[in-house]
């Protein structure tokens, strides 16, 4: 669990002083000043080693362990994430050209509510919730547009694993890929599928995993363990010829790579649904009939839709005027005319501004066009009501009462706790 801190633009004196419980790993600062940079530090043991991971390019910049300032880093698009392992430590964030706090320090995986509005744009409002940075359909279509644009056509020198446990699969084993050419890539909903003639690199990259691309990776082997690094593909000379890293910030893992021979023996495509972007309206409705979940739980159920995440499914709803509370099933024609036409327009515009991006500017970019999801506090930018939360264990979606629930609240049972 961590703490989180935001900043937004306002003038303080420099050094914000957080103290989290001795049960939390990491501290996370979220900027509204996209050119802001910081300075972890720790107040205690000097041996603890401390990192600072961008949440847009997953860059690292390490410090020596020393007592004081042992983790430096630009955040990049907006956030970053400092890391140390004594569970007992406090920490401090200095910030040269930003130094400011608002909102509430959250002992869970988001924001509490902040005390008045956050200004500034996009990232600045990214006041609750999950950030904008979890990969879904629009951007893993954007990698796989990236690696049939840069990729296809180059043979696999050679592949580095640096955390063992991403492989779900032990036969065939990584280096049976080496020497076999690049022939296609594409995605299976939020699974990115890289065809190395007939043998399958599958990539799911959960919350924190993203796919880094360069166009000289270090001959060096990756030490095992050792940063967020998971696998490494040269496609080329290694030391003069490109490829890409798998990484993984943060210290809950979830990446997961499969080599197979087809992609329809992993399980968990083999169960996917029809997919979000090229599902008819007329099969979207048989989809939908009869089901009792709410609306948010059927389009984030890739059992059912795959592709659409939390972000986007907030993203739909909004754009549609329908409540998250709504059931699947009892939609009107009307209402799922303007659902199905509201995913599509939602996805394929996401899809048009994320493919030819750079990979390391793809999270920005999708936090860029977000309308309600991640911005609680903020007006919403159809009708100028503040976007509202509902929060969960482990994550939360946002929505704005006046365009999608008739001006009423959803019911939220930590507010609801809170004004008991």
């Amino acid at each position: 669990m961590y703490n989180v801190v935001v900043f937004d633009g306002s003038k303080i004196p420099s050094g914000v002083v957080v103290s989290p419980r001795t049960n939390q790993k990491s501290l996370k600062f979220i900027f509204g000043d996209r050119s802001a940079s910081a300075i972890a530090s720790t107040i205690g043991s000097p041996n603890s080693a401390q990192r600072l991971v961008c949440s847009t390019c997953s860059r690292v910049t390490c410090g020596r362990p020393t007592r004081r300032a042992v983790g430096t880093g630009t955040a990049c698009e907006g956030s970053a994430t400092a890391v140390w392992p004594d569970l007992s430590e406090s920490a401090t964030l200095v910030t040269p050209t930003l130094s400011v706090m608002s909102g509430r320090y959250c002992t869970s995986r988001r924001l509490m509510e902040p005390r008045y509005p956050f200004s500034g744009g996009c990232d600045s409002g990214r006041a609750t919730g999950e950030t904008g940075g979890v990969p879904e359909l629009p951007e893993v279509e954007a990698l796989a547009h990236h690696l049939r644009e840069h990729a296809v056509g180059r043979t696999v020198a050679r592949v580095d694993v640096a955390s063992l446990s991403v492989l779900k699969t032990a036969s065939p084993p990584w280096t049976a890929l080496h020497g076999r050419e690049v022939t296609g890539a594409g995605r299976f909903g939020k699974y990115l599928d890289l065809d190395c003639g007939g043998l399958h690199l599958v990539t799911h990259l959960a919350r924190a995993g993203w796919l880094r691309w360069s166009d000289t990776l270090s001959a060096t082997p990756p030490k095992p363990g050792k940063g967020p690094l998971a696998l490494r593909v040269h496609l080329g000379k290694p030391g003069d010829g490109p490829g890409f890293d798998l990484t993984e910030a943060g210290t809950k893992k979830g990446l997961a790579v499969w080599i197979v021979e087809d992609p329809h023996e992993i399980p968990q495509i083999a169960s996917l649904g029809p997919d979000a972007l090229t599902i008819s309206r007329a099969d979207f409705g048989s989809l939908l009939a009869g089901r009792s979940e709410r609306l948010k739980t059927a389009l984030t159920s890739q059992q059912l839709l795959a592709g659409v995440g939390n972000a986007y499914s907030d993203e739909i709803m909004h754009t549609a005027r329908l409540s998250p509370y709504a059931t699947a099933g009892k939609l009107d024609d009307e209402a799922l005319d303007r659902l199905h036409d509201a995913m599509i327009s939602v996805l394929t515009d996401a899809v048009a501004r994320s493919v030819g991006q750079d990979a390391a500017r793809l999270k920005g970019e999708k936090r860029s066009g977000l309308r309600v999801h991640a911005r609680t506090g903020l007006p919403c930018p159809v009708c100028g009501d503040t976007v509202r939360e509902v929060s969960f264990a482990d994550k939360a979606f946002q929505y704005c009462p006046t365009c999608q629930t008739g001006g009423k609240p959803l019911a939220d049972r930590r507010l609801s706790r809170l004004l008991k």
